[in-house]
């Protein structure tokens, strides 16, 4: 394993607003309970389709406090996270002293303390969020290829590019001002930035459009077997909250987020779109 940089220069490297977001948020806890789970059981179940039936080496890059190694872990997989924010390594943790098979360590995407090869897939499922420029999102991409070994799984989570646009709509700071300036910057460039540190407008990221993601990752050298919609309409359905709590309504409406995946049509509609890609 390559020598890693001292902390205090590694740390440097990320903004300080994502830290600072990430400290004063409980980004983890918001999908493990109630309606938000629609993006944690439906990321859930992406995944499995896409794994092999038996225990592998599973990187979870941006892993924060473990909400996926967790379950990846009850599956009988072995998991290593690796996240820029310390407050999530420390609390990580606290699941590898209840999981012999989750080790966490502070590890930035982009330049990864792993041999070649040493992995059987790796999840990206929050560091493409926070890199603005595409060389970084490239380098991360490059950086899951080099450690997966050849017919690897990498799983990359991307925000789509109408997400502000949609959570302004449902939560009303489309109708001000300042959140209708933010939200035309992020629908031209992509580049999410909220000086105003209001933790309800997110930190310092870039949206993609469906498209870009399968660009990115062909051009990192992945061979990308499909690009889903996570949530689809159903996630900006507030009204749905309710029947969440409804064995038979949770069902139908993850079902119904099942159904509309992979319709191109309509992958900017889901709040999270995932790149299912294989290491060549």
């Amino acid at each position: 394993m390559a020598d890693a940089a001292p902390y205090h220069v590694r740390m440097s490297e990320v903004p300080w607003e994502i830290v600072e977001h990430y400290d004063a948020t409980e980004e983890d806890a918001r999908i493990r309970h109630g309606f938000a789970q629609l993006e944690l059981l439906r990321t859930q179940e992406i995944i499995r389709r896409f794994l092999p039936p038996r225990p592998l080496t599973i990187l979870d890059v941006g892993g924060a406090t473990g909400v996926h190694a967790a379950w990846l872990a009850d599956d009988g997989h072995h998991v290593q996270i690796f996240d820029v924010v310390e407050r999530h390594v420390e609390a990580a943790a606290k699941l590898t002293a209840s999981s012999p098979t989750v080790t966490a360590e502070w590890g930035d995407g982009r330049h990864l303390p792993c041999p070649d090869d040493s992995a059987d897939a790796a999840l990206l499922l929050g560091p493409l969020y926070h890199l603005i420029e595409r060389e970084d999102r490239l380098l991360a991409l490059r950086e899951a290829a080099r450690v997966v070994r050849p017919g690897g799984r990498v799983f990359a989570a991307t925000i789509s590019r109408f997400a502000s646009l949609f959570d302004g709509l449902d939560q009303g700071f489309l109708f001000d001002d300042e959140g209708a300036r933010m939200i035309d910057e992020d629908l031209a460039t992509g580049q999410h930035r909220n000086p105003t540190g209001d933790p309800r407008w997110f930190t310092t990221a870039y949206f993609h459009r469906p498209g870009e993601v399968r660009q990115e990752c062909m051009d990192a050298g992945l061979e990308v077997l499909t690009v889903v919609g996570v949530e689809g309409l159903a996630g900006w359905l507030g009204h749905l909250a309710e029947r969440w709590e409804v064995p038979s309504d949770r069902e139908a409406i993850m079902r119904a987020a099942a159904i509309t995946e992979g319709e191109e049509s309509l992958l900017g509609l889901s709040a999270h779109v995932v790149a299912v890609t294989a290491v060549r």
